[in-house]
């Protein structure tokens, strides 16, 4: 019963955003529907082992949305992006926080949205492995943070 309600919320979340992707022949807008294991994964070139498979725009040029992949046990350091991202976690335990410390968990049905050049750590817990939808209000980048000054 709880998966229902995450998938329900995903799908929920994903319908205002999704682009059009086609053209009925009464004229209207044709749906995107897109299988799960249908997806094409590509290997995403800022983080390696972490997989990404486009729905709508282009993550290197602008605004778009996407499902994640990452590998249980991932960390990502300290780090920001240029713009806005929403992430939707819908299996496995994503984390992130302004640093390890404060990091929080986020499970399945979990909504993390992080502002643009905000500093923080991410990643996800050894349990399973992290799937999450993800919208970018530009393009994608992940951009190395130092740490806090040390003493």
């Amino acid at each position: 019963m709880n998966r229902f309600f995450v998938t329900l919320a995903a799908v929920c979340l994903w319908t205002p955003v999704l682009p059009d992707q086609g053209v009925r022949k009464d004229g209207g807008q044709a749906p995107l529907m897109v299988s799960f294991t249908d997806l094409k994964w590509t290997e995403l070139p800022e983080r390696n082992g972490m997989q990404f498979a486009v729905l709508s725009g282009d993550p290197q040029n602008g605004e778009y949305t996407q499902m994640r992949k990452v590998p249980r046990g991932s960390d990502n350091p300290l780090h920001t992006h240029s713009s806005e991202l929403k992430n939707v976690i819908i299996s496995g335990v994503w984390y992130t926080g302004a640093d390890a410390a404060s990091a929080r968990d986020f499970g399945p049905g979990s909504i993390v949205m992080m502002p643009a050049n905000w500093v923080h750590v991410s990643g996800c817990r050894a349990g399973s492995d992290c799937v999450f939808y993800q919208e970018g209000k530009g393009k994608f980048d992940f951009k190395p943070a130092e740490g806090p000054p040390r003493r």
